[in-house]
């Protein structure tokens, strides 16, 4: 256990070909981790197999009802100390971030310091939460219904913000008495999973209730498919959250997908060009684009297009480009190298078809740049997929009806931000808007751990996380009845 400040909480050389369950596990197979910017070799840590997850979903589901049975305020004192664990060893955290992900290091520490150390704060204080109500029963009977924990939640992470994808579901199932098993993504199994195992480790969770199983397809099915596990928490693609939900409907598992955006940054007749490029830069470079909630589609008034595009452009020419963890960057590496090819195969194809590439355009491997289209088309592939790289496509609308028919023309329904200094008429457009989150004289990424967060259609099946919702999500009703004096019947 790691608690003194300036010690680690995760040392690396423990991990070295190990999965967690409450203490270091030898696994069958290893994984390497390596570092986006350089392709340098981290670490190599235990790679989970199906038979990995089936033992340690039954060591889960044996530790979790005595933790279920402990005061509320002990499962808070645990989130408590986490928090305060995290603040204090905050830059940790932010390096694993930044080596794993590609993170730059102010993303890095927002992530850390306002999105995860928010998550444990709210997980300790969702422990005050009534779960318990008394309602009209028979003569002589008690009836209440009450909220109980679903058992053990299986936990699928990705890798663009693994730290807060991870800790926003594993926290608040901990807190309200579930035990976890969660898969982290191979790309990021200590930012998004050892890091975060060691922390609750050493801030007095017990053992048993949080197994850390880095993986691939194969693990991921397992949790799906083992029963012990009552609930699948889901972060990741539309198509890969397509067959968790059916592998979870199949098992008759309860399933949270929160899955892919392709989000519209609407820029009204009204606007400050200068002020909206700023927020559309944000929008949709903010780590290298590879955020759900990224601007993916940029609807700009056409009075203000000319303005717009070339503020954008400068904006996106003047961002530096390199190592976040050797070099003060804007924009970092991506994932993989399969992805900066994904990201540049669209950004060709819309060449090809008769988009202006204003600023960027030109891969250099791990690296893309900041990239602005024009001339864009509803039926360019850049217009109509997820893109998760730094691309801003741009399409001008002539009216608020256009606007509304051209941001509702997708399947997914996540984010949509509104730019514009009048509020009512931003009111007008949000009631008219098929999203999850809709941000009036803002951009399309925001996240609030005391607020529901999620999307409809390809974007996820209406469950959410966060806040109040964090309720319906990892407890389930009960009905208990209660007679002092025993019932008789006829019979």
């Amino acid at each position: 256990m790691s608690t003194a400040v300036g010690s680690r909480i995760f040392d690396a050389s423990e991990a070295h070909g190990k999965l967690w369950a409450g203490r270091w596990q030898s696994a069958s197979a290893t994984l390497r981790v390596r570092e986006p910017a350089t392709g340098e070799t981290l670490l190599e840590v235990g790679q989970a197999t199906a038979d990995d997850v089936a033992r340690a979903a039954h060591d889960a589901a044996a530790a979790q009802p005595d933790w279920a049975s402990r005061p509320a305020a002990e499962r808070a004192a645990v989130m408590t100390r986490a928090a305060e664990l995290l603040e204090a060893h905050n830059e940790e955290a932010e390096t694993w971030l930044v080596r794993e992900a590609g993170s730059i290091r102010p993303k890095a520490g927002f992530e850390v310091m306002q999105l995860v150390l928010g998550e444990l704060k709210a997980a300790a204080a969702l422990t005050e939460e009534p779960l318990e109500h008394e309602v009209a029963g028979q003569p002589g009977q008690r009836s209440v219904i009450r909220r109980v924990p679903v058992g053990v939640v299986g936990v699928l992470s990705p890798w663009n913000f693994p730290m807060i994808l991870a800790i926003r579901s594993l926290a608040p199932a901990l807190a309200l008495g579930n035990a976890v098993v969660l898969k982290a993504d191979p790309h990021t199994p200590v930012s998004g999973g050892f890091f975060l195992s060691s922390l609750l480790h050493a801030a007095g969770l017990p053992a048993g209730l949080l197994h850390v199983l880095p993986g691939g397809a194969a693990a991921g099915q397992a949790v799906c498919e083992v029963p012990e596990i009552g609930m699948v928490s889901f972060t990741g693609s539309t198509a890969v959250g397509r067959l968790v939900g059916e592998a979870c409907g199949r098992n008759l598992k309860r399933v949270a997908l929160e899955l892919g955006g392709n989000n519209a940054f609407l820029v009204l007749e009204d606007a400050d060009v200068e002020a909206a490029s700023s927020a559309g830069a944000w929008g949709s470079f903010l780590h290298q684009g590879q955020i759900c909630m990224t601007a993916g589609r940029h609807l700009v008034h056409e009075k203000l297009a000319d303005a717009y595009v070339e503020a954008l452009a400068a904006r996106a020419s003047h961002l530096p480009v390199g190592d976040p963890n050797t070099q003060e960057v804007a924009i970092g590496p991506l994932i993989d190298p399969q992805q900066v090819e994904r990201v540049d195969g669209l950004v060709r194809d819309a060449r090809e078809a008769g988009a202006q590439v204003v600023a960027g355009g030109e891969a250099n491997s791990p690296y893309y740049p900041p990239t602005v289209l024009r001339q864009v088309k509803p039926e360019m592939r850049a217009w109509k997929e997820e893109i998760f790289g730094p691309v801003a496509p741009i399409i001008t609308f002539s009216s608020d009806q256009e606007a509304v028919a051209l941001a509702n023309g997708t399947d997914y329904g996540l984010s949509t931000g509104i730019y514009t200094a009048d509020l009512e008429h931003g009111r007008r457009l949000a009631d008219q808007v098929r999203s999850g989150l809709v941000h009036i004289g803002d951009q399309t990424v925001a996240d609030d751990p005391a607020v529901p967060f999620g999307g409809n259609g390809a974007s996820g099946n209406g469950a959410r996380f966060g806040g109040p919702a964090n309720l319906e999500e990892f407890l389930v009703w009960q009905w208990r009845t209660e007679r002092a004096e025993p019932a008789t019947y006829p019979f």
